[in-house]
């Protein structure tokens, strides 16, 4: 992790849903710098409004007010061209991997849009052994997948398949939202081991969004801890974790213990 390039700088961002007795603040004003190849933990219970900040990172949703810098400049969103570029660099992965693909399209067409993202142009046989190499990246044969459409894949399945695009899309930036929350243990550990494996082949940053404190601390260089749409502790995971200052932080790890058996930490 380089602490001196800061890749994404956020200044008082706010979200602000409805209008009047409506109105509520998802969002407010939250600050932070993350740098290349580090791995954030942003960590809190539903409604905390840490999935909200995602899709703000992920420029899905505007905000209400601050900014976001993006390798040193405001990032640019207007038009359709500047968010294309925009999603070169940052990907996502989300809880529900069925619900990031459409349903009527083949495992060869959602591999191959990648490919078109890139603005790459591959013979046939080029596409095939990219596809290919991305599949076996996460233990999946592209030869038995490629004709099959997403329902007829395992939960899984589909995470390591969108786990395959991120290899073939090489961003600098992932955003995973609960993404081993709807597999097996066994499934969870090895997710996990391919995207630490992808941060370090390719320096990539990789933003968890979480309620699991454990996952957190297993993976992360630093965690911020969000209640009620603010950041009420950030800094180092082990200093977050092993010594927590507020007193949410120290409701949510109140079984420490627990943290330790379940992730095999000493």
């Amino acid at each position: 992790m380089n602490r001196d390039n800061v890749l994404i700088d956020a200044k008082h961002l706010t979200k602000v849903f409805g209008y009047g007795l409506q109105k509520t603040t998802a969002v407010h004003d939250v600050n932070f710098q993350f740098h290349e190849g580090e791995i954030i933990s942003i960590v809190g219970e539903s409604g905390s409004g840490k999935t909200t900040l995602a899709k703000m990172i992920m420029g899905l949703l505007g905000e209400t007010s601050g900014e976001i810098e993006y390798k040193g400049k405001p990032r640019k969103l207007r038009s359709h061209k500047d968010r294309k570029q925009y999603w070169k660099d940052i990907q996502a992965i989300f809880q529900d991997p069925f619900s990031s693909f459409n349903i009527f399209h083949k495992v060869d067409k959602l591999l191959t849009d990648c490919i078109k993202l890139q603005g790459l142009t591959l013979s046939k046989e080029q596409q095939f052994e990219k596809m290919k190499e991305a599949c076996s990246f996460v233990n999946l044969k592209f030869e038995e997948l490629y004709n099959k459409y997403p329902f007829e894949l395992s939960g899984g399945q589909m995470q390591r398949l969108m786990i395959a695009r991120i290899f073939m899309l090489h961003p600098k930036v992932l955003i995973a939202d609960e993404p081993t929350s709807m597999v097996d243990a066994c499934s969870r550990s090895t997710i996990l081991d391919m995207l630490l494996k992808l941060r370090d082949e390719n320096n990539m940053t990789i933003i968890f969004i979480t309620h699991d404190v454990g996952l957190a601390y297993y993976v992360s260089d630093t965690i911020y801890i969000m209640e009620k749409g603010q950041f009420v502790e950030g800094g180092p995971a082990e200093d977050v974790i092993l010594r927590p200052r507020h007193r949410y932080t120290r409701q949510l790890i109140s079984d420490v213990p627990k943290i330790h058996e379940e992730w095999n930490l000493a």
